[in-house]
């Protein structure tokens, strides 16, 4: 059985894997338990050996080329229009293999251990914002029960507890379970504090990451966010970047006649957010003579929506740090600014 490339579904438990020949004809589907797979896999000479893309995967990734074999993770999205009829692990297989297949098929490159562990604290800081935002938002909304209300905002939960606990008719029940919703409000803001000092180290530790910081707009989180969670490598251009992260127009152009929309929102939800949110800081500031308010920036403001303005900024932030990424270069926005208002004050 002589394979040319091997489909590989990932699960839990039990993984499917589809091969094919030089001429394209199946010549294996079978199912192998998790304990089985290095056996298997140990077994077969080096082929092409394709996976979606997903945390796991790049485990898989790692033990796989350690015997030998060419691993290729695939964007799962990227791999759906492939599966024919009803999704079963077979067809997912399948689908991967045919997704392999295709000349240009991006892919994504296997991280390695270190840069999976160093990536966690995001995602370990998003979880608790997530839980600190979710329990805010239950304590506000059983307080409205008894007709107690508060501004909006995290920082607003102390006022919001106190008026509850002065409140005579209020239950003591009910004064009790909020209480203890708002002290585990406190121990969130604790937590998130700490990965939050880990992750300033950690960008102190990152040159790059440093690097970033100096583009308005993006800080320290920002920044660390962005160097360990993007391979510039994957991308040929900062607007493939950009479009990556969905700050680029969905197309519905067809009969030669050009039609775009919204943005696409497609990639990375929290590194898109990051850039907008860093972008509405940067346009919240911006007036004449301010060192990060831009003349195109400001000219863009006069002719378009303060949120529009905010979508176009962060579009341009992020070609500017897949240009630092991709070259190592030091952001000059500032240089290049004053330099530009010294030439129009010799002109003038």
């Amino acid at each position: 059985m002589k394979l040319k490339r091997l489909g590989l579904d990932t699960s839990k438990a039990v993984f499917t894997v589809h091969g094919v020949d030089h001429d394209e004809k199946v010549v294996l589907r079978r199912n192998i338990r998790r304990a089985e797979m290095e056996a298997f896999f140990a077994k077969l000479p080096p082929t092409h050996v394709a996976l979606e893309a997903c945390g796991g995967s790049h485990h898989w990734g790692r033990r796989l080329a350690a015997l030998g074999h060419t691993v290729q993770l695939i964007p799962p999205h990227y791999v759906k229009p492939f599966v024919r009829r009803g999704k079963n692990d077979r067809n997912d297989a399948e689908a991967i293999s045919e997704a392999a297949s295709r000349p240009g098929m991006p892919s994504v490159p296997v991280k390695a251990p270190e840069q999976q562990a160093e990536a966690i604290v995001l995602s370990a800081r998003e979880l608790l914002v997530r839980q600190r935002t979710q329990l805010v938002n239950a304590v506000r909304g059983h307080a409205a029960e008894f007709g107690i209300v508060a501004a909006k905002g995290t920082s607003q939960l102390p006022a919001l507890l106190e008026a509850v606990a002065a409140e005579a008719a209020v239950p003591d029940a009910a004064k009790e379970m909020l209480g203890f919703l708002g002290a585990q409000v406190a121990q969130l803001d604790e937590r998130i504090a700490e990965l939050e000092q880990r992750m300033k180290r950690q960008h102190k530790a990152n040159a790059m990451s440093r690097a970033l910081a100096e583009v308005p707009g993006i800080g320290p989180i920002g920044a660390l966010s962005l160097v360990l969670t993007i391979d510039p490598g994957r991308f040929t251009s900062g607007r493939h970047f950009a479009a990556w992260l969905g700050l680029t127009p969905k197309e519905h152009s067809t009969g030669g006649r050009q039609r775009l929309g919204g943005i696409s929102r497609a990639g990375n939800e929290r590194l898109r957010q990051l850039l907008v949110l860093g972008a509405t800081a940067v346009i919240r500031y911006a007036k004449p003579g301010s060192k990060t308010a831009s003349a195109w920036l400001l000219a863009l403001l006069e002719r378009k929506p303060r949120k529009l303005a905010a979508v176009a900024l962060a579009n341009k932030m992020a070609r500017i740090v897949w240009a630092m990424m991709a070259t190592g270069e030091a952001y000059r926005g500032n240089k290049a600014a004053a330099m530009q208002a010294a030439e129009s004050a010799a002109v003038a």
